[in-house]
């Protein structure tokens, strides 16, 4: 065999790895899931206007978006990877990261600060021992500082996970974080 035959079976032999490697990552994803893309795919005209929910649907299977949602996304709606990765990183509630089980994002924008957003955050990180974008030792909670919720009437105001909690005082929060810690017992 010359030495270009062997180069070319090489290249084959790697390319075939990847794409067999790609294809085991894909299978990781659940049959409902991969059905539930087929479902919210179906209902857009332009392929790519569902990106979002799809993105979403695997971050709550997957508990963030991994490398390979970001792949299985890209080649489902037909676009390249790196728009996948640009809407990801744009999206304060999608995360490239593991995040605890419950995501505390605690808005500071304009209103939610003037009625006291700064004093919850600050409460928060006291009460559970982290900061902005870090997660508990137990992985129960994870905290962000995010710009705006649109909660604007109800500041300050605080998301978790897909929750809105409005008009939050230090008590409200310690109640709210020990009913989550509560739930799974």
């Amino acid at each position: 065999m010359e030495k270009d035959e062997t180069r070319n079976l090489a290249r084959v032999s790697n390319f075939e790895f990847r794409v067999w490697d790609l294809q085991f990552r894909f299978a990781m994803l659940s049959d409902a899931l991969k059905r539930k893309f087929d479902q919210v795919i179906a209902r857009y005209p332009l392929k790519r206007s569902a990106m979002v929910p799809l993105l979403l649907y695997a971050q709550d299977e997957v508990g963030y978006v991994s490398e390979e949602v970001i792949q299985e996304v890209a080649r489902r709606i037909q676009v390249r990877p790196i728009e996948v990765v640009e809407v990801v990183s744009y999206y304060s509630l999608l995360h490239r990261q593991p995040i605890g089980q419950y995501n505390l994002q605690v808005c500071t924008n304009i209103s939610c600060l003037l009625r006291g957003g700064q004093e919850i955050l600050e409460h928060c990180k006291k009460r559970l021992g982290i900061g902005h974008k870090q997660t508990t030792p137990d992985g129960k909670f994870s905290l962000e500082e995010v710009e705006c919720l649109g909660a604007c009437c109800g500041a300050p105001a605080m998301q978790v996970n897909y929750d809105y909690y409005e008009n939050l005082t230090p008590e409200k929060l310690d109640a709210l974080i020990e009913k989550l810690k509560d739930s799974d017992k």
